[in-house]
């Protein structure tokens, strides 16, 4: 028969159970805040009523329950895979610790093409604009380091992107090091609305931005294709315009919705299967 200390012992052992538990995710689930759309959603959905109403990414325990409900996430529903298979081969792993020496033309014009298993998505670089940003994508394309990636985000409520960029497919990958934030006052964002505090700007359908941690100059290989037009921070380096080819593929891909929230990575990950198989950055 168990004893009234024995019992108190077990129970105090459970309680810190849970809360080393409960501490882990909080610390895991920040660190998935810290990616651009996690931090984003806290800021553009909450207006619209939707997953931040749910609690998806509230900063106390109680949110740990919440980023499991599939209700939190964009889209619950699975849609058929519009996609194809994905080509052959690895994700390269290397990483560096400096970013790149600067050696694009600036007067130039360059383009980056994405051929994806759901279709090519060819995009105009502001290589005057954003110089260090398309001098990253020029040294990450010939290294081969985007392809065989697979876009690992999708949101379809609030703001409407699609996520690539990252070789672990977690959100949570980059090349190593980092780059400046430039171009943020680019003609094509127009201011739309405060928000708690928080001035937003609309990045227009058709703008490729980079993602970051919510820091400055934290920028790496992740980035994002905006397919409808999407209310954010201005703090997203927008360094590319999606053709208008390339907003068809996407429209393709947002069609076929998105997965339940990971509780995991935070991710909503699209439905379509989405891998570059080959990334180029071209000089015109």
């Amino acid at each position: 028969m168990v004893s009234k200390d024995q019992r108190q012992r077990q129970l105090a052992r459970e309680k810190f159970l849970r809360q080393q538990q409960r501490r882990e995710a909080a610390r895991r689930k920040a660190r998935t805040r810290n990616i651009v759309i996690a931090s984003v959603l806290a800021v553009a959905v909450l207006g619209s009523g939707a997953a931040y109403a749910a609690g998806a990414f509230k900063s106390d325990d109680k949110k740990d329950s919440a980023a499991a409900d599939p209700s939190a996430s964009p889209s619950a529903s699975k849609a058929p895979d519009p996609c194809e298979k994905p080509a052959a081969g690895k994700v390269k792993k290397e990483t560096w610790k400096k970013e790149p020496a600067l050696t694009v033309d600036q007067a130039a014009d360059y383009s980056m093409k994405l051929a994806t298993t759901c279709g090519d998505i060819d995009i105009a670089l502001k290589t005057k604009a954003a110089p260090h940003t398309v001098n990253s994508f020029k040294f990450l394309a010939d290294k081969g380091f985007l392809d065989h990636t697979k876009c690992h985000r999708l949101t379809t409520e609030g703001i409407y992107v699609l996520q690539c960029g990252d070789p672990t497919g977690t959100g949570q990958g980059g090349p190593g090091y980092t780059i400046p934030d430039e171009n943020l006052k680019d003609a094509s964002l127009k201011k739309a609305e405060k928000m708690q505090g928080t001035q937003l700007y609309t990045y227009p359908a058709g703008t490729v931005a980079m993602a970051n941690t919510g820091q400055k100059h934290s920028g790496g290989s992740q980035f994002f294709l905006v397919y409808k037009d999407s209310k954010l921070p201005a703090t997203y380096t927008p360094f590319g315009t999606i053709s208008d080819s390339g907003l068809k593929v996407l429209d393709k891909i947002a069609k076929a919705g998105a997965q339940p929230q990971d509780p995991q990575t935070g991710n909503t990950a699209p439905n379509a299967t989405v891998v570059i198989d080959k990334g180029t950055v071209t000089k015109s």
